[in-house]
């Protein structure tokens, strides 16, 4: 697609007093930036799929590649319940995939949707074919964030972590961390459908933001080994309980007390589909990046050190 940019001036000769000053336009065709190749690394997974579609859909960005050791072979579009095709066949050869996208002077972005075990062997690839990456993958350790940062470093290559991808999640832990100035007791609940990685990660982010800000919590029970008080993380007295049915939306609960009053923030997901926002902004903020900028902390905006560590030298 072409834009369309027109150029007015206004023109004065010497004429005669009688004679009328009339403008001119002049209209040029200018090529409109290219789009944003986006490659996604675990494609056939919920979220791959789901995050297949918003790229197709998005504006600016295209999906050009899908890698996953499931559905090889497959159409990505087929594999993803879409009206048509995208001709994009599954690879389980993410090398392949790098190669074939690098040849071309556009934008390049990995979406890692794996396990921690792949990810710093995943952006290293991605990095000597020149594409950033963005990556959601659940439990990823300290020590592989410290080595993707000092890579990157090295490389001078951005590489996007995000502990999460959901808006309301970031918004919830906004506000746990305003209201954690004003109230002494706290605890979280969540529910899940499955207990699995339990307390879930965004529960240790809350627990973990609200540490470290010289309060301390539940100080009436504190020291309680009831196995029935839940989970404390950390050293400043947060309380996590897990809650467990099958049928049970994701769903996050903050409750803060002060004398006569309870404070309570809720955050439900219900379908993965929560998610996509956030990867998409994602995914456009690491394409800005520049080789000059330095190690940032990125938010969907909102605020730093919530949702996404930006490692880029």
């Amino acid at each position: 697609m072409a834009t369309l940019s027109c150029q007015f001036h206004l023109a004065i000769h010497r004429l005669p007093c009688n004679a009328r000053i009339r403008p001119s336009f002049s209209c040029s065709v200018q090529p409109s930036q290219s789009n944003i190749k986006v490659v996604i690394n675990g494609a056939a997974k919920e979220i791959g799929r789901a995050a297949v579609i918003a790229v197709t859909k998005a504006r600016g960005m295209e999906v050009a590649g899908a890698v996953d050791s499931y559905c090889v072979g497959e159409d990505i579009g087929k594999v993803c319940d879409m009206e048509e095709p995208l001709e994009i066949p599954v690879m389980n050869d993410l090398t392949m995939v790098l190669g074939s996208i690098s040849q071309s002077k556009e934008t390049g972005v990995v979406v890692d949707f794996t396990k921690p075990s792949a990810v710093y062997d995943n952006v290293k690839q991605a990095t000597a074919f020149g594409l950033r990456s963005v990556v959601y993958v659940p439990r990823i350790t300290v020590d592989t964030i410290s080595a993707l940062s000092a890579f990157c470093e090295k490389a001078s290559m951005g590489c996007l972590v995000a502990p999460t991808l959901s808006i309301g999640s970031i918004l919830l832990q906004q506000a746990a961390i305003s209201a954690s100035f004003h109230y002494n007791n706290v605890e979280i609940v969540e529910s899940r459908a499955h207990g699995t990685d339990l307390p879930s990660p965004d529960a240790i982010q809350i627990a973990n933001n609200l540490s470290n800000l010289g309060q301390l919590y539940n100080r009436e029970d504190l020291s309680t080994d009831v196995s029935a008080r839940g989970q404390v993380l950390g050293e400043d007295g947060v309380r996590v309980h897990s809650m467990v049915l099958p049928g049970l939306p994701s769903s996050t609960t903050v409750y803060f007390s002060g004398p006569g009053e309870v404070y309570t923030i809720k955050h439900d997901i219900t379908d993965v589909q929560c998610l996509m926002p956030g990867l998409l902004l994602a995914i456009r903020k690491v394409a800005r990046l520049k080789v000059t900028d330095c190690i940032a902390e990125y938010t969907l905006c909102l605020s730093s050190s919530i949702l996404f560590r930006t490692l880029q030298k």
